[in-house]
This record gives structure tokens, sequence and C-alpha cells, in this order.
């Protein structure tokens, strides 16, 4: 007979409080990812236990051939003002039922429940699929690239993803693409006392502003996932000093890509801006650089396509029937509004991706993380039955 997740209820609970303790902020994550790994060591499951180059925890349960890949980045955002919340962000506190804490929902739950997952499978099943657990890290940073490394670094090739961001005990099956965007007007600096003699960049960029703002209204929209949408995120000028006039001015547009939309029509749209063209400024998607906790240096194009899974794609259906025997309240299907790691297996690799994990995602980032506690147990069962479920269908 199939254990159930509560028999392990205090020890998941003890394990997710501790994490929830340990501030993990992208790239600092070294001490998380230790504490994970030795709750995996501590457990009779996991034949393989590891750190890969960049820092992702992985551990190896069963040697069969049906490859499968549950993923819960661990790194978090900053707490930002601390006399914002009514807890402490890194006591993990039980209040009413839940657990509060930075990372209560994005997402440290699904580590918990996914570490203690394959405690409830029998040997059959264990001996049918290889199961990897990964503790992902640089999420918040750069959605995607932690799968990617594994995948295409680690040599581990699974044939389907489950994704531990945040559903409401739903199971998501997509998002909108993201993309972050410069726009930079050029300028010639002069002094402040005589500016009449300068190009003030600033200047040059003030009607761009106003025609990415009325671009918003004109972008086109999806059914499913919704509309897409560029807003300014953050505004920088330089020049030789205060008293001088500005030579260049950098825009940063935080760009969501609907289905429809790709990172060539998102980027020749704004190019042909009346605004962009007449000011000669150059439009670029940015390049994230970064430094993992190991000292492994990661480049990439933050450009993070969009994704959907087909609603009867064998997946889905099998995430649907698994989310209706453990919880039939909630089992219907949905997408994110952000994005996730599965702009890489899915949106770039193609491999079938959906997503399921106790928590509502409006509360991520927010002073107001908590997550339910019976719905971290409730979610650690469904991960187990989706293996057994993926099987019956193979």
């Amino acid at each position: 007979m199939n254990a159930t997740a509560n028999s392990y209820h205090d020890r998941i609970v003890s394990f997710l409080r501790d994490i929830i303790r340990i501030p993990s902020l992208s790239g600092q994550e070294e001490q998380v990812v230790i504490r994970i790994a030795r709750e995996m060591n501590e457990l009779d499951v996991y034949s393989q236990v590891r750190f890969d180059a960049l820092g992702n925890v992985i551990g190896r349960a069963g040697s069969g051939p049906l490859t499968i890949l549950f993923d819960a980045h661990i790194d978090t955002v900053a707490i930002g003002d601390s006399a914002a919340w009514q807890v402490d962000p890194y006591a993990a506190e039980i209040k009413d039922g839940f657990i509060t804490g930075r990372g209560s929902v994005d997402e440290k739950p699904a580590m918990a429940c996914m570490t203690y997952a394959p405690m409830l499978l029998d040997k059959d099943v264990l001996n049918a699929v290889s199961l990897y657990v990964v503790g992902s890290v640089m999420e918040e940073d750069c959605d995607g690239y932690p799968l990617q490394h594994i995948i295409e670094q680690e040599g581990i090739k699974p044939d389907v993803v489950i994704l531990g961001e945040p559903t409401g005990l739903r199971v998501y099956r997509g998002h909108r693409g993201r993309m972050e965007i410069t726009v930079s007007t050029p300028g010639i600096a002069a002094h402040g006392a005589h500016c009449d003699r300068g190009v003030n960049a600033v200047y040059a960029m003030a009607p761009i502003i106003s025609d990415i703002e009325a671009l918003h209204t004109r972008l086109p929209a999806d059914p499913l996932l919704g509309k897409g949408s560029v807003t300014i995120s953050k505004i920088e000028s330089t020049s030789p000093s205060l008293c001088s006039v500005a030579d260049s001015c950098t825009i940063y547009l935080d760009r969501r890509l609907t289905r429809v939309e790709t990172e060539e029509s998102a980027l020749a749209e704004i190019r042909a801006l009346p605004s962009v063209v007449k000011a000669g400024a150059s439009v670029a998607v940015r390049q994230y650089h970064g430094t993992s906790w190991t000292g492994y240096a990661v480049d990439q194009e933050a450009y993070f396509p969009s994704w959907v899974l087909d609603d009867t794609h064998p997946l889905v259906t099998a995430g649907l029937r698994t989310a209706r025997s453990v919880h039939p309240a909630t089992a219907e299907l949905g997408v994110w509004t952000f994005s996730t790691n599965g702009v890489a297996t899915m949106g770039r690799l193609g491999i079938p991706t959906i997503g399921y994990a106790p928590g509502e995602e409006e509360l991520a980032h927010s002073v107001n993380e908590r997550v339910k506690i019976d719905d971290v147990i409730t979610a650690t069962d469904f991960y187990a039955a989706l293996v057994r479920e993926l099987l019956k269908n193979t």
C-alpha cells in the first residue's frame, strides 16, 4: 500500500521551516542548498545527491527509463523594507495553520514537498522511473537558465518536467514570455551655463516615453495568456557633471509577450516608433551577467519566450486527473501571470512541462507571503501520485 504524505507531516513542516529561515538571494544560495542536500542524504530513497557546476542541488531517486524532473527554485527576492512585515521574514512562524516568511510561497514549499515525494513511492515505481528532484538557483535573476544548464551542460534529459511555482493547487500549463529591453538616446555634452550648445539626451527621450506608454494600449491579447504589456522600469542618464547637459539617456523596459509575439516583433515595433526614429535611439535586448555561488559565470540574453502546453497533452491530462484525486476542490487548469523556469524546458527546448504547488501566486514577493500547511501535505501527495499516474500511461 502506498504511503501518504501525512506519515511525514512533521518532518516536511520542520524541513520547510528550516529552509525558509536560511536567506537565499540569487547567487547566495550556498547554505540553503547544503541544507537541502543534507535532508536528501538523510532519506533512504536517493541513490545520488550532488551539486552541479552552477550550484543547483540534484537528488536522484529510481533507475528506470521514464525520466521525470521535479524543479523548485530555492533562491528568493530580498525582503525589502523590513518594517513593512508583520512577522519576521526569516522566522518561519506558524500562524493559524500557515507558515510565514520570505520564500514561503515562492517557492520553498515545493522544495520540501518534492524532496519527500519519492518516499511515498514503492520499489516497483522507483524501478520504472528516474526521478530527479532539483533545487535550482538563480531563477529570480535569470529564469530558465538553471534548468537549461542542467539539460545542456549536466546531461540530464527529462521526458517531462514539473515546476513548483505557486499555483494554489491547480495545474498550470504556460505563461507569457518576457524581455528586458533598453532604449538609449545620444546627446552632446555642454556646460550647463550655455546649455544651448549641447543636445540633451533626456529631452530626446521624453517623447519616446510617451510613445511607449501609448504602445502598451495597442499590444495584442491572447484568450489564454492575456495581453502583452510594456512598462518602463528604470531610467538613467550620464553627463560630465551635474553642471552639464546630459550626453546619454537610457530607459529599461519590462516587456511581457503573449503567445503571438516574438523577440523580433517586440524589438521591431519599438524601433518603428516615430520618436525613436527621430532621436536616432538604439534599441537592444539587455544582456544578463551574473555569478553563481560556486563562482560559475552566467551570461544570457534577457529574452524568455512564452509557452503553452496544449490542454489535451498527456502530461496535462495526467496532472488534472492526479489533482482531482488528491484535492478535487482546486482541480482545474490555469497559467501563471509571471515567468518561470519553463521558459527553458518548454519554451526553448520543447520538453512537456506543467506546474503544481501550494501557495497563491499573488502572494509571491509580497510582505504577506505565507503557505497553508495542509496544502503543503496535499502537494506532496500530488507529486508522488503524478509519478504513478504517468507510469500508468507510459
